[in-house]
C-alpha cells in the first residue's frame, strides 16, 4: 500500500515541480535549485563554522552544494523527472521508506550561508519531505562565514549569529541589523538573555500561527522575513495572543498594519513632505465631493500640561490659533497630562466616541498608542509630532527649523568680528546636526574666520556657563517655543560680564499655522491627494518658513544691519531662492559632502549625522548622555537601530 501511495505522492510532487519550474521560466527567476559552488566562485569567505545536527527549517533550504542532480528538481525542490526514470525510482522508494515505521532518520548533510541551506547529501530526502510539508529536517550544517562588511544583508547576517547563540533558531532572521534586540524586549527578555528550551518551543509555536497568516496575506512575496513582519505586529499586539488568536482573527490584525508590513521592503518607505498639499488638481468627482467633510473634530493629546511644559504650551496655543482662525469649521477636544499608554489609550478612545476625525498627539513617545489607535481605527487621521517614523497608519510632522539656525548664525558672524561663537545642541536626534551645520554655515556666510565650539545640553547641564567661561562670545542656546516666550535666556545669546546673557535673535515654531493648513489640507482633499501620491508610503510633513510654521524673533534693539540681513535672509529662504546647504561643504574629516552644484535632499538633511570642518566638538555617544535625555534619542536618534530598546519603551 505505501508503495502505491508513494507513487501518487511523486506525482503530485511532479505537477508541483512542473508547475514552479514554468512559473519561473514565465517571471525570468532560475527555475532550478541554487547552487552554493556558483554563488562562492571567486568570493572570499571569512571561515567556516561546525554547527553538529540541528533542524532546518525547510522554507531556508535554498538549494544545493553542487551542480549534480540540479535540474532533476524544480526551485521548490519537486522533482522533474519521468516516473519511468531511475530518479523517480528511487524518490518513490525513500517516501515509502517515510511512510513506513522507520521513517526518513538519517540526517542529510549542507552548507549554510547567509542564512539559507544547500544540501550536499539528501536532496532527494529534502525533496520527499518538503512534498509532505515537513517544517523542519535534521541536517548536518557547516556555516560559511561571509566577509564582513557594511553592507546592510551582510550587518544583519553578524547580527544573527551573535542572536542564534542566544535562540539557537534559524527561524529568527531579520533582514536588517538592530531588529533582534527589538525582538528580545518585545518578548520581555533581557537583551543578552539565553533562550531555554521551553521558551524555544513556545516560541516557534507561536511563531508558526504567525507565519501561515503571513503566508495567507502573499508575504512570500515580499522581500522581507517572517520575523521582520512578526516584529512590526509586536509593536502593537502581544506575543501571548499568537496560541490564543483564532487563525482568521489572527489573519484580520495583521492586514491592520500589513501597510507597515510592506513599507520594509521598500528602498524609500518615508516621503518627507516638505510643503503643503491644498486642493488636489482637477473637478473632484461625485464621490468625491459627498463624502470630503465641511466640518471636522479635531483631538489634541498632550503628554504635559500647557502650565508645566513650554513645548505644551506651543503647541496649545497653535490649537487656540486653529479654533479662532476655523471657528466655523472644527470642533475640538483637548486632552492634556496623558503620560501611560494605558491613559493615553482611554483618551483615544474617548476621543474617538465624542466623534473625533483627526488625532493630533504633540510628542514622540506617544508614537506607540498612535500605531495602535491606527490599527483599531482605520478610519481615524493620526498625526504624532517627530520625523523619520516608517508608518503608514500614522503621519509625523514636524518643521525645519535649522533654516531659522541659518539665519541666526549669519547674524552671530556678522556680530562677532573675532569668530568666538558657540552652540549648544539638544540631544542627537535627527535633525539637529542639520540645525548645528545651518548656523555654522550662517556664521561662515558672514565670517570666514568663524568658528563654532559645540556642547550639547544633554551631556551637561551648565553647557552655556562652560562656553562663556572660555571666552565664547555669541552662543546659540535653545529655541524659544512660541514668539511670546521671552524668558531668557534664549536663542541667540551674547554673554555679558557676571555670567548674563543677552538674547538677540531665536527661531521659533508657529504650530497654529500648521494646524490651520493641515486642517484646510483635508477638507479640500489634500490629505487624500498625498495618500495616493505616495501609494503606501508613510507621510512625514516636514515644513518650513515658506509654509509659515517656523519664524525668527529678533530683539528690538538689534542693530539696524543685522536686522536687515535677517530679514533678506528670510524672504529668500521663505521664497527658496537661498538653500542653506549649497555651497561647497567638507565634513570634519575632509570629505567634500557638496562642491556646491548639488542640493541635499531632505532626506539627506534630516539624516545628516556628521559636522562641517568650521564646527568643534562631536556628536555624543549614546551612553554619554544623561538619563533623561536617553529616551527621546532611543525614539528619535540617528542611530536609534542600534540602541537595545528598553522592555518597557516603545519599541520602534
Amino acid at each position: 500500500m505505501s508503495r502505491q501511495e508513494s507513487t501518487e505522492q511523486y506525482l503530485r510532487a511532479l505537477k508541483l515541480g512542473r508547475r514552479c519550474y514554468k512559473d519561473c521560466v514565465l517571471h525570468g527567476h532560475y527555475p532550478y535549485p541554487q547552487v552554493l559552488d556558483e554563488i562562492l566562485e571567486g568570493a572570499v569567505t571569512a571561515g567556516q563554522v561546525d554547527l553538529g545536527v540541528i533542524e532546518i527549517p525547510t522554507d531556508h533550504i535554498a538549494g544545493t552544494k553542487t551542480q549534480g542532480r540540479r535540474s532533476a528538481f524544480a526551485a521548490n525542490f519537486m522533482p522533474l523527472m519521468e516516473t519511468d526514470s531511475e530518479f523517480a525510482a528511487k524518490w518513490i522508494s525513500l517516501c515509502a521508506d517515510h511512510l513506513g515505521d522507520e521513517g526518513i532518520r538519517d540526517p542529510i548533510r549542507c552548507y549554510e550561508y547567509l542564512g539559507r541551506f544547500y544540501v550536499q547529501e539528501g536532496n532527494k530526502r529534502v525533496s520527499v519531505l518538503k512534498s509532505y510539508g515537513a517544517p523542519t529536517i535534521p541536517g548536518y550544517v557547516v556555516r560559511m562565514i561571509p566577509v564582513w562588511s557594511q553592507d546592510p544583508e551582510i550587518l544583519a547576517y553578524y547580527e544573527f549569529m551573535e542572536s542564534y547563540k542566544l535562540t539557537r533558531l534559524y527561524r529568527v532572521s531579520f533582514s536588517r541589523a538592530g531588529s533582534f534586540a527589538k525582538l528580545q524586549a518585545a518578548l520581555g527578555f533581557e537583551p543578552d538573555h539565553v533562550w531555554t528550551e521551553d521558551e524555544r518551543q513556545h516560541f516557534t509555536a507561536g511563531f508558526t500561527y504567525f507565519q501561515d497568516a503571513f503566508r495567507k496575506l502573499g508575504g512570500e512575496s515580499l522581500p522581507i522575513t517572517v520575523a521582520d513582519a512578526l516584529l512590526v505586529w509586536l509593536k502593537i499586539y502581544d506575543f501571548e495572543d499568537l496560541r490564543t488568536t483564532p487563525a482568521a482573527e489572527l489573519v484580520k490584525t495583521l492586514s491592520a498594519v500589513w501597510q507597515d508590513v510592506k513599507v520594509l521592503g521598500t528602498e524609500q518607505p518615508i516621503s518627507v513632505a516638505t510643503e503643503e498639499v491644498a486642493e488636489p488638481a482637477g473637478e473632484p468627482g461625485l464621490l468625491g465631493r459627498l463624502f470630503k467633510p465641511k466640518r471636522l473634530n479635531v483631538a489634541f493629546l498632550n503628554e504635559h500640561r500647557p502650565e508645566e511644559s513650554d513645548w505644551a504650551r506651543a503647541h496649545d496655543l497653535g490649537r487656540q490659533y486653529l479654533e479662532t482662525v476655523m471657528e466655523d469649521l472644527v470642533t475640538v477636544q483637548v486632552f492634556n497630562g496623558i503620560q501611560s499608554g494605558a491613559a493615553a489609550e482611554e483618551a483615544i478612545d474617548q476621543a474617538v466616541e465624542n466623534g473625533a476625525q483627526v488625532l493630533i498627539t504633540t510628542t514622540p513617545p506617544l508614537i506607540g498608542v498612535c500605531r495602535k489607535a491606527a490599527a483599531k481605527y482605520p478610519g481615524l487621521r493620526i498625526l504624532n509630532c517627530s520625523v523619520s517614523m516608517p508608518y503608514t497608519g500614522v503621519r509625523t510632522y514636524y518643521s525645519r527649523i535649522y533654516e531659522g539656525k541659518f539665519i541666526t548664525g549669519a547674524i552671530a558672524g556678522a556680530m562677532c568680528p573675532s569668530g568666538r561663537i558657540g552652540y549648544v545642541a539638544s540631544s542627537p536626534i535627527f535633525g539637529v546636526p542639520a540645525s548645528i551645520n545651518a548656523f555654522a554655515l550662517g556664521a561662515r556666510l558672514t565670517n570666514p574666520r568663524a568658528r563654532v565650539r559645540l556642547r550639547w545640553s544633554c551631556m551637561e547641564e551648565h553647557a552655556m556657563e562652560t562656553l562663556a567661561r572660555e571666552g565664547t562670545e555669541l552662543i546659540s542656546n535653545r529655541d524659544i517655543p512660541t514668539p511670546d516666550r521671552t524668558r531668557e535666556p534664549w536663542g541667540l545669546c551674547q554673554a555679558l560680564e557676571g555670567g548674563r546673557f543677552l538674547s538677540l535673535a531665536s527661531p521659533y515654531w508657529h504650530w497654529g499655522n500648521f494646524y490651520v493648513k493641515l486642517v484646510r489640507s483635508i477638507l479640500s482633499g489634500g490629505w487624500d491627494a498625498l495618500s495616493a501620491q505616495n501609494a503606501g508610503r508613510a507621510v512625514n510633513y516636514w515644513w518650513g518658513m515658506g509654509s509659515q510654521v517656523i519664524g525668527v524673533l529678533l530683539r528690538e534693539d538689534l542693530p539696524a544691519g543685522a536686522r536687515q540681513l535677517a530679514e533678506i535672509l528670510y524672504r529668500g529662504l521663505a521664497a527658496g531662492a537661498i538653500h542653506p546647504f549649497q555651497r561647497p561643504i567638507r565634513s570634519q574629516d575632509g570629505t567634500l559632502q557638496s562642491d556646491g552644484s548639488r542640493w541635499f535632499t531632505p532626506e539627506e538633511i534630516l539624516h545628516m549625522n556628521w559636522l562641517c570642518d568650521c564646527v568643534e566638538g562631536s556628536i555624543p555617544a549614546f551612553e554619554d548622555l544623561l538619563p533623561f535625555a536617553q529616551n527621546l534619542v532611543r525614539l528619535q536618534g540617528l542611530d536609534r537601530d542600534r540602541i537595545p530598546p528598553e522592555k518597557e519603551g516603545t519599541i520602534l
